[in-house]
């Protein structure tokens, strides 16, 4: 009988990070990337490099995006890794990203998904919540 995966060294499917960081703090850089590296180990995923989109005015065919195209054409890779949709970019041009990224038979896999509506009431009707700093005065008859 062969032990499991998780108990001998094995690759993970190949995978390129990518991260528009416009104005971006070296420190908000660090903790995105490391989100990459958590998210690749927890998904058993290999991260193999990070290209990062600097031009806020660059279209859908950055240097960078451009880059991390040639490296989806290389065999074995499985998909590019970001935090959010945001980091591919302006809604539009996100879009156009995911169909060139998903044309070259990568998939994009977000650490963060997309946003789901919140409704303010439920569908029980709505939530009574109490203010803080008030107080419940219970009399001896409750």
């Amino acid at each position: 009988m062969e032990p499991l995966t998780e108990h001998r060294p094995v690759s993970g499917p190949v995978v390129y990070g990518f991260l528009r960081l416009v104005r971006v703090s070296q420190a908000r850089q660090d903790a995105l990337v490391a989100s990459l590296v958590e998210y690749c180990r927890s998904h058993e995923l290999q991260l193999s490099g990070v290209f990062t989109d600097r031009d806020a005015s660059a279209g859908p065919a950055s240097a960078a995006f451009t880059g991390l195209l040639d490296v989806l054409a290389l065999p074995d890779v499985y998909g590019v890794v970001a935090p959010a949709m945001s980091h591919l970019g302006p809604k539009a041009i996100a879009a156009e990203r995911g169909w060139r990224i998903e044309a070259a038979g990568s998939r994009v896999l977000l650490v963060r998904g997309p946003r789901t509506a919140h409704h303010s009431v439920s569908r029980s009707g709505p939530v009574r919540r109490r203010h803080p700093g008030t107080t419940r005065v219970l009399d001896a008859e409750s």
